[in-house]
């Protein structure tokens, strides 16, 4: 029986060989549908390899929230500086203008709501296939909670939503969701990200940690940093400069976005980081530049 930690005399994760990616410039799915890579390809620029997600889903379990008190108000202004939002179905069916260009990736899960101590408790399908199809979703996001008491119910959740993207071409992002017991550390999320992956998740979205390299080369598909928490936006551009730079493939963003003090300019300079190989000292300097001409 496998312990519980893994193999821990095996851990040779080859950084300096990198993954093999096929004929298709997304880590490990070059054996998906076309229309899977179609969707993929929107969400990852092919240029790149990367992608900024703005995500303003918070008020699923937070009600209103600081910086998002108005959507119909803040979202459209950072339209053009990302590549993907991150919403739920509310938000876009009454806030973001169809004719939007931007891959949609949908919250596909409820959870307990920020007045219960567990999150993990209250979880389960938020949407069904035919309303995404409905809203034209590039992913559908599904909230994992590895090692908290609702774990076993939400990767059933993430499974049986994988099966579904798989008929119908749909990737599905598995979240990783760090609850108040949980540490957030390079052991935890290694854990976390290969057992999303090896559930079928197409990509995952978790947080950046000392050691992030390792937990980069061993999953096997792209993985994405959430934000976190709202940082002083130099300290939120190094943390996505050296995400990208140890592994990561893009960043899923919000209260760093839109509670910054010009958000336009913030995912402006996120995005040189992730797509043009800015550093982080060069994308706070064209934050700044940004940010006081406006």
């Amino acid at each position: 029986m496998a312990d519980n930690v893994g193999n821990s005399s095996g851990k040779d994760y080859r950084l300096d060989v990198p993954p093999k990616s096929g004929d298709f410039h997304v880590k490990g799915l070059s054996s998906c549908s076309w229309g899977m890579k179609n969707r993929l390809s929107r969400i990852f620029r092919p240029s790149s390899g990367n992608t900024v997600m703005l995500a303003f889903d918070h008020g699923y379990i937070m009600g209103s929230t600081s910086g998002l008190e108005r959507l119909d108000i803040v979202i459209e202004p950072l339209l053009p500086f990302v590549d993907v939002l991150m919403a739920t179905r509310g938000a876009l069916r009454t806030c973001v203008p169809p004719a939007t260009d931007k891959a949609l990736c949908l919250r596909a899960t409820h959870d307990a709501s920020v007045l219960f101590e567990d999150m993990s408790v209250g979880g389960g399908a938020g949407l069904d296939m035919e309303d995404a199809l409905r809203i034209n979703a590039s992913a559908l996001a599904v909230q994992t909670f590895i090692g908290a008491q609702g774990e076993r119910d939400s990767l059933e959740l993430l499974c049986r939503t994988v099966d579904m993207g798989e008929r119908y071409g749909i990737p599905v992002l598995g979240v990783v969701a760090v609850g108040k017991q949980l540490v957030r550390n390079a052991r935890y999320f290694l854990l976390a990200t290969r057992i999303l992956a090896e559930h079928g998740a197409h990509m995952v979205k978790t947080y950046y940690c000392e050691d992030f390299e390792q937990i980069a080369a061993a999953c096997p598909v792209p993985i994405v940093i959430a934000g976190g928490r709202k940082l002083p936006e130099d300290e939120a551009l190094t943390m996505a400069y050296r995400a990208v730079r140890e592994g990561a493939r893009g960043v899923d963003m919000g209260r760093n976005i839109f509670q910054s003090e010009a958000p336009a300019a913030m995912a402006m300079a996120v995005g040189k980081v992730v797509h043009e190989g800015f550093s982080d000292r060069e994308a706070y300097e064209a934050y700044l530049e940004m940010k006081n001409r406006s």
